[in-house]
């Protein structure tokens, strides 16, 4: 690694009351449980040394990130609203039975309906990959410029980090709580307003999938 590459660690925050409830948290505003908080903690144990945490604005990812920055001794956190969760719109505050009953065909096929060719649809005040990409790759442009040479820790939401491992190549797969994903920011250039949509693949390389807890910990949100 060259001294010129701001390494990221972006992290899914504790388990939330809505986690556990199975609603669509988007950019509402649910506290941790308390089991949540304890796995904030024990990922700290499982960190080494960060030179700085940056985290979402939303409690569930702010007050992950903040027991971790008391039990590491790095500090302050800084809150960025660009790190928020997709806005979800009117699936927020609701479980997948409740879309499926208002929404019905929007995140499965209906019976009656042959899933070959099947795409999935969201409702209209959804937010798209190409305005989440663009507030993701602000902040990551953002933590580059601040943070500069160093290894960041990102407190924020699976959407995120969904979004970012599939622009740069990855499956995607389930993230558990306090799972997390390594990328290197290097020299690329800056957003320019009025640009063509921005992609991640100039600034940012790929690294291992993570998780900072132990089996016995790991809770998986079947939302998403």
């Amino acid at each position: 690694m060259t001294a010129s590459v701001t390494r990221v660690l972006l992290v899914r925050h504790g388990q939330s009351e809505w986690n556990v409830s199975g609603r669509w948290q988007g950019q509402t505003d649910p506290p941790l449980t308390d089991l949540g908080r304890r796995q904030a903690y024990s990922a700290a144990r499982s960190l080494g040394t960060v030179d700085a945490i940056w985290a979402s604005d939303l409690q569930r990812a702010a007050e992950t990130a903040a027991i971790i920055s008391g039990e590491l001794g790095v500090g302050p956190v800084v809150l960025d609203t660009d790190l928020r969760e997709r806005d979800a719109g009117e699936w927020q505050g609701l479980t997948r039975a409740e879309i499926d009953e208002q929404y019905p065909g929007y995140l499965e096929p209906p019976p009656d309906v042959s899933g070959e060719g099947w795409v999935p649809r969201r409702p209209p005040g959804w937010e798209s990959d190409d305005k989440l990409m663009v507030r993701m790759r602000r902040s990551l442009l953002r933590i580059r410029r601040e943070v500069g040479p160093g290894e960041v820790l990102v407190v924020a939401h699976a959407g995120l980090l969904f979004l970012v491992e599939r622009s740069l190549g990855a499956d995607g797969e389930r993230l558990a709580n306090l799972d997390g994903r390594w990328i290197d920011l290097t020299d690329g250039e800056d957003l320019v307003d009025g640009a063509d949509t921005p992609h991640l693949s100039d600034i940012a390389r790929l690294g291992d999938r993570i998780n900072l807890l132990s089996p016995e910990q790991i809770t998986i949100p079947g939302q998403i």
